[in-house]
């Protein structure tokens, strides 16, 4: 795996390079050499922030952390993949003979994890879904207290979704 670390707001010295490579060596049996990974590291006030996206040919790992200590936040983004990936890599080979060109970039000589994982839904919801805008979606959301909100779009028609970010910012979803 090849990684790319870029810092913003924050001097990156060696040691931090150096640990950063380190613990996300850990990821280094899930995925082939030519994987890159992409690790931001920044800084906002006290809050040290890090961010790790891992792009492939059909699929993108990401997580981030964000505290006031970077080597801690470090710590547990590297947990974070490590979960993510295990699961997903259990779920990919159980389907890997019908669909072997989406998983291109993963590396399945290593059984260290032969776990099974299922997934188990717990809860359904129904419910109607009236044209909004993204705005109003935004509003919607806050009021039931959710991280994001499914709507239909009124200006396109689409099903979107929009979600928390941060403090005060929101993401759109629109499919393509």
């Amino acid at each position: 795996m090849n990684i790319n670390i870029s810092g913003k707001g924050i001097d990156l010295t060696p040691s931090i390079k150096e640990i950063v490579e380190k613990k996300l060596s850990k990821l280094d049996k899930y995925f082939t050499k030519e994987v890159d990974c992409n690790v931001k590291i920044s800084t906002q006030k006290d809050m040290q922030k890090i961010e790790v996206t891992i792009p492939m040919k059909n699929n993108t790992v990401r997580a981030e952390h964000q505290s006031t200590d970077l080597y801690q936040s470090i710590d547990l983004v590297v947990d974070i993949l490590e979960r993510q990936i295990s699961k997903y890599k259990t779920k990919i080979q159980r389907k890997r003979q019908s669909n072997v060109g989406l998983f291109e970039g993963f590396n399945f000589t290593d059984d260290s994890s032969n776990e099974e994982t299922e997934i188990n839904i717990v809860k359904t919801k129904t419910f109607d879904m009236k044209p909004m805008t993204p705005e109003e979606a935004c509003l919607q959301m806050e009021l039931v207290g959710h991280n994001f909100f499914v709507f239909s779009n009124a200006d396109s028609g689409k099903i979107c979704v929009v979600y928390k970010r941060g403090l005060d910012s929101y993401g759109l979803i629109i499919p393509g």
